[in-house]
């Protein structure tokens, strides 16, 4: 909302109040601190975070909820989502359920399941009460370990990527909090450590270690052997 701008010595002007906590340093910076709302940034997109919870409190296994953003290791955000749930806990149908009524940003990647959510003397949820999330829990298949080189290749950018201690086969790409913008610093990833060009769309398309590794051993050669390649036909003509 705008305010009466009280720099202004005419009395006429006005400034915009951002909701943005911040405090003027001695030299003249600003340094910013956070946000009065409940309004979070996540993969460049300002999600408030009561509009993912008041979609969420619309499911019905959903009995209490609470949303919050949380940076991985590498200085990833990603939305959480708390949820007390009245029977068992289904975080791909809890997912299915929010993009009915919400855009893909912010629909939560993670998911913590409580048995009560902590709450603040004043009866609120106490937001810096609430666990992290384990990111290795995430996954909801049985762990299989890699078999092969392009497996255990491929799971160790995962891991380093992602932030997450332990990777199967089976696990998925995005179930564990990968997004498009992950998608593309893997496939740079691939390129430099595996000598393997792969598409974003291959990600999509191939969403596990499992896939993308048979699609990379049967479709694909690596760098140096398609340049030793283009270097063989140039020669013979």
């Amino acid at each position: 909302r705008f305010i009466s701008n009280p720099f202004d010595a005419s009395g006429g002007g006005s400034l915009y109040r951002t909701g943005d906590l911040v405090r003027w340093l001695a030299d003249g910076n600003i340094e910013f601190i956070g946000r009065k709302d409940d309004q979070v940034k996540v993969r460049g997109y300002r999600i408030e975070l009561g509009d993912v919870e008041h979609a969420l409190q619309e499911v019905s296994t959903v009995r209490e909820c609470s949303v919050s953003a949380h940076a991985d290791g590498n200085g990833n955000k990603r939305l959480v989502g708390y949820v007390v749930i009245d029977g068992d806990f289904d975080k791909v149908a809890l997912q299915e359920g929010l993009r009915d009524s919400l855009p893909e940003y912010m629909v939560p990647q993670l998911w913590v399941s409580l048995d009560t959510l902590p709450l603040t003397v004043n009866g609120k949820v106490d937001r810096k009460a609430l666990p992290l999330p384990e990111l290795s829990e995430q996954s909801t298949v049985e762990y299989v370990a890699p078999r092969n080189g392009t497996e255990e290749a491929l799971v160790a950018i995962w891991q380093e990527l992602l932030g997450v201690e332990k990777v199967g086969v089976h696990d998925n790409f995005f179930e564990l909090g990968g997004h498009s913008l992950l998608a593309t610093r893997f496939v740079s990833m691939v390129r430099t450590r595996m000598e393997v060009e792969l598409a974003i769309r291959d990600i999509f398309e191939f969403g596990t270690i499992e896939e993308l590794g048979l699609y990379i051993e049967y479709n694909h050669e690596s760098t140096e052997e398609k340049e030793e390649e283009d270097y063989k036909t140039t020669v013979n003509i």
